[in-house]
């Protein structure tokens, strides 16, 4: 995921510019703001937090082309159509599935209560945690802050989003949105630099949300730690791609190139690496590289095909590259195309023999670079994947059920996909987040409506207490054989 770093970035096209929003609130003020508001306001009506969802549904939907253009402004060149199904299509489609199913997710939860207790009820209530600090990374700078966001305001809560500072015009443009949709109270951007992100995440928020690299997040949860506010994060690293033998290759290596090439590989879930048949290498080599210029007949001034995010990015790509040719890797890539669009578009690298040392086989990729590891049966990849630390997600290519089950109980990552790639993040129903260095928590649907809620124990009883039976003295017969009849069930 995207570092909180200091940046300048190069734009290369502009939007139409809209004024500035005069921060006259510090981020501690703002965070007071909400924090007072929220006392006065501890548990909105479902019919309220609708409201908010549904105007920010039509504040996406009234600003769509201005949002699509600053995010290609950004990135030196962004797919729209990518924007459109990435970013738009997800964000309204967890707008509608959380305001669908809110009501059913507030209902109180009746739970049992033990004999000795009765007569009495029990049941657990969510109850909006307060005030949710939302810190966005730059590779989905709309998505994966209406993502955190929706669930949150789905619990009730209000809050404070940090955009990228890798993202300037998307950032600007974001933060006029959602001050001319919404009361500072409610929702509230702030920009800056990384020292502003620093300062963010140093905040007392009831809950933190933080989307990034790895090695920033344990900074968050650092800063978060000395506040002791809980946090959820969503990081990243190495998801390995296992095609086993018996699946069609042709078919696996299309839905492959596709989410290795969303984006242009900057995506948390991307497939990162292959482990695959020594036997199949080769001809998974010459079909990917079909496979990409069916999709994309051109990188060069192609529209479809997303540009690295900066210059800062695109070199350390580059640097990738030449590592592992000097440690002996064998670099296979488009050989009849040069990039002369003046853009940051890159084609696909497909890296043979590469190894541990490699940086590429150390850092997660976020580019169009994709290592292939040759393998001599399932079980070398289930222990490839095992001996490193758990990925956000893991893609395997099989039709054999046992063989899925295998997968799915040998190894652990935040999410698996069976015979597909990244889409199991765009299902409403299920919970995403990562596992150990991919992160922590989820988000999405019901559980991200739990992630940003408190589950509120509630005993009641009326004036009868059948607890008195076992209260001391503890020296009648009846006492102690009421003890001894609870304490032997």
């Amino acid at each position: 995921m995207s570092e909180l770093v200091l940046e300048t970035n190069n734009k290369t096209t502009s939007v139409t510019e809209i004024p500035a929003i005069k921060m006259e609130k510090t981020p501690t003020e703002q965070l007071n703001q909400q924090r007072e508001a929220f006392l006065k306001n501890p548990c909105p009506s479902a019919s309220e937090r609708r409201e908010w969802l549904q105007q920010l549904k039509q504040a996406l939907l009234s600003h769509q082309e201005d949002l699509i253009q600053a995010i290609d402004s950004d990135f030196g060149g962004r797919s729209r159509h990518e924007t459109l199904l990435a970013e738009f299509m997800s964000s309204l489609s967890d707008i509608a599935y959380a305001s669908k199913h809110l009501k059913k997710w507030m209902k109180a939860s009746r739970r049992r209560v033990p004999l000795h207790l009765q007569p009495a009820s029990a049941k657990v209530v969510y109850q909006p945690v307060g005030v949710v600090g939302i810190i966005v990374p730059w590779n989905y700078p709309l998505f994966l802050a209406m993502g955190p966001l929706v669930t949150a305001l789905a619990a009730g809560n209000r809050c404070m989003l940090k955009l990228s500072e890798f993202t300037p015009e998307t950032s600007k443009l974001m933060a006029d949105i959602i001050a001319r949709t919404f009361p500072d109270d409610l929702i509230t951007v702030v920009n800056g630099e990384a020292d502003v992100a620093a300062a963010f995440s140093s905040l007392p928020f009831d809950h933190l949300l933080f989307t990034g690299s790895t090695s920033v997040g344990k900074h968050v949860m650092r800063a978060a730690a000395d506040n002791l506010t809980p946090v959820t994060l969503e990081l990243g690293g190495k998801s390995p791609v296992i095609i086993d033998t018996d699946f069609p290759l042709q078919e696996a290596v299309e839905r492959i190139c596709y989410g290795k090439s969303l984006n242009a590989g900057q995506t948390c879930v991307a497939p990162d690496y292959i482990l695959i048949d020594k036997s199949r290498q080769q001809t998974f080599i010459d079909a990917y590289l079909k496979a990409f210029r069916s999709m994309y007949p051109t990188v060069s001034g192609n529209s479809d095909y997303s540009a690295i995010i900066n210059h800062r990015q695109y070199q350390r790509l580059l640097s990738l590259i030449q590592d592992a040719r000097n440690k002996g890797a064998t670099i296979v890539t488009l050989d009849d195309e040069t990039i002369t669009d003046g853009s940051r578009r890159m084609p696909p690298h497909l890296i043979l023999n590469a190894t541990d040392d490699m940086e590429v086989m150390q850092q997660e990729i976020f580019g169009p670079l994709l290592p292939i590891i040759a393998i001599d049966n399932l079980e070398e990849a289930i222990d490839f994947v095992r001996a490193r630390p758990r990925p956000l997600a893991l893609y395997y290519f099989g039709s054999d059920k046992q063989r899925q089950n295998q997968i799915q109980q040998k190894t652990h990552s935040g999410g698996v996909c069976i015979n597909e790639t990244l889409m199991h993040v765009a299902i409403d129903d299920m919970p995403f987040g990562g596992i150990g260095p991919s992160g922590m928590g989820h988000y999405h649907g019901h559980e991200g409506f739990l992630t940003f809620s408190k589950a509120k124990s509630v005993l009641s009883k009326g004036r009868f207490n059948s607890a008195r039976l076992v209260f001391p003295p503890h020296n009648s017969r009846f006492k102690q054989a009421i003890l001894k009849f609870l304490s032997s069930r």
